[in-house]
């Protein structure tokens, strides 16, 4: 009877709001605003949304997807979005009983968890309507705001709300978590959510975004995923490999390579990616290609432009496989660590999984000093930039879906084409695309032959320069 007369008040609260839509939507379109720029970010414009709890429309209509669907407990408020947008599909319907046939890209929740009688219900019932790769966005609240905000409604500076749960990341994380979603990104924003001129700005794109300020934001974001129980014996030949092996100077290590790496996939591709060689790499790869080509798939080419990056957007142009890894040539991360990546992948632990040198000690002349302290620097910096742990973002080895990096290529003229070691471009990339990240640590090993590619100093300032980038399109936008 208690959950019953509190639909029954929600009900009513959201009729009156729809009455009185466009004074309020002008009131706090600065707050909203922000919300749909965070969303727009994450999504591509062939996503299909689901929105619960859509209210008037005001967030859909600005999303930029062209499949948007929505549902809300109002007629009042469906009547009012069906104007406002008249391109989306809605629903009047019960977020904790609704119903839909489909399945959808992404499913959102914007401030509307804390008024589901009961939340666990609704993050089960979604189940029906997502696929493996479906994301769950949730805004929400730091219910730390909870007496500010009251404050505000008393002083007629916010709509007053009826009577919410206000919970905090983990109890949300928690119910998701009990639902069968596990949440792989927190964020922040929002310090100051009124506009006042310059000093909004401010405040919000710069302030708000540093350590000790982000924890105080008004919203909070939390993305989802639904978990997968995929065993590694049952993945063993579902999907075919792409190994690309970008080769500058490394004659000595090319028939080493083919020999050590081990079987793994339904099917395994070889494309070795040669550039700029001094010695004799591209003769002594064509020799290899011939001598096994009958046990092994390999493909080879020379690179038209320079460096790493360059090699591996040819190599991964060239490649046939479902999932696409990168092992560099120098063999200091062992080709025998390649299946442990693969089952990563394929059992849906993570979408993009990075090598990690720096968290089981190395051989003693595996990476200089100075080397390992740049990368420590760089893990840092990245763990903030990207919203999840990056122990070591230099790591050569970097595995993906073959689908997932023909999206980034789409995706990539808004980073641009500034990366020569191509890790960032594909760390980024991943970002953009809202994929899960994970490290895997691995055993890094000295270098048998020849010398590293890497300046330290001259490369080092160029990371900086990334960085700095990168902190202009993810973090400070």
């Amino acid at each position: 009877m208690e959950l019953s007369i509190r639909k029954k008040n929600i009900h009513q609260h959201f009729n009156s709001l729809a009455n009185d839509y466009i004074s309020y939507r002008k009131r706090f379109s600065y707050y909203e605003n922000d919300i749909v720029q965070y969303l727009n970010f994450f999504l591509q414009s062939d996503n299909s949304v689901l929105e619960i709890g859509c209210g008037t429309g005001n967030t859909l209509a600005k999303l930029l997807v062209t499949k948007k669907t929505g549902i809300d407990i109002s007629e009042n408020m469906i009547a009012v979005a069906q104007n406002n947008v008249p391109d989306a599909t809605f629903y009047v319907m019960d977020a904790e009983n609704f119903t839909l046939q489909e399945k959808f890209d992404v499913i959102i929740f914007n401030n509307v968890v804390g008024y589901l009688d009961n939340i666990q219900d609704v993050f089960y019932a979604i189940k029906e309507n997502c696929h493996e790769h479906t994301r769950i966005i949730i805004s929400y609240y730091n219910h730390w705001w909870e007496p500010i905000l009251h404050f505000g409604e008393i002083l007629g500076l916010k709509k007053k709300s009826p009577h919410q749960n206000w919970l905090n990341e983990g109890d949300i994380a928690n119910l998701l978590y009990l639902s069968g979603f596990e949440t792989y990104r927190t964020n922040r924003r929002l310090l100051l959510p009124v506009f006042i001129p310059i000093l909004s700005w401010l405040i919000n794109k710069y302030i708000a975004k540093l350590p000790f300020f982000k924890s105080c934001c008004l919203n909070e974001f939390i993305m989802a995923r639904p978990l997968l129980s995929k065993s590694e014996e049952a993945v063993q030949n579902d999907y075919s490999v792409t190994i690309c092996i970008p080769a500058r100077n490394e004659s000595g290590n090319i028939e080493a390579a083919i020999q050590r790496i081990p079987k793994f996939g339904k099917h395994q591709e070889i494309i070795f990616v040669e550039g700029n060689s001094s010695d004799n790499t591209w003769e002594t790869i064509q020799q290899i290609q011939q001598k096994y080509k009958d046990t092994h798939d390999i493909k080879i080419a020379q690179q038209e432009g320079k460096g790493k990056g360059d090699a591996v957007r040819k190599g991964y142009s060239m490649a046939s496989g479902d999932i696409l890894m990168i092992l560099d040539a120098d063999l200091t991360m062992p080709p025998e660590e390649l299946p442990k990546f693969y089952n990563a992948i394929a059992t849906g632990k993570a979408e993009f999984i990075n090598g990690s040198r720096l968290v089981y000690p190395m051989d003693k002349n595996a990476m200089r000093f100075l080397n390992t302290l740049g990368n420590k620097f760089f893990s840092k910096m990245f763990s903030w930039l990207l919203e999840q742990p990056i122990k070591d973002s230099l790591c050569g080895t970097k595995v993906m879906f073959r689908d997932d990096y023909q999206r980034l290529i789409t995706n990539r003229k808004f980073f641009g084409d500034f990366d020569p070691f191509g890790d960032f471009d594909l760390l980024f990339g991943a970002y953009k695309l809202n994929l899960k990240i994970i490290d895997l640590p691995i055993r890094y090993r000295e270098r048998t032959y020849g010398d590293t590619n890497i300046s330290r100093f001259t490369n080092g300032f160029m990371l900086l320069r990334m960085c700095w980038f990168a902190m202009g399109k993810i973090k400070f936008w």
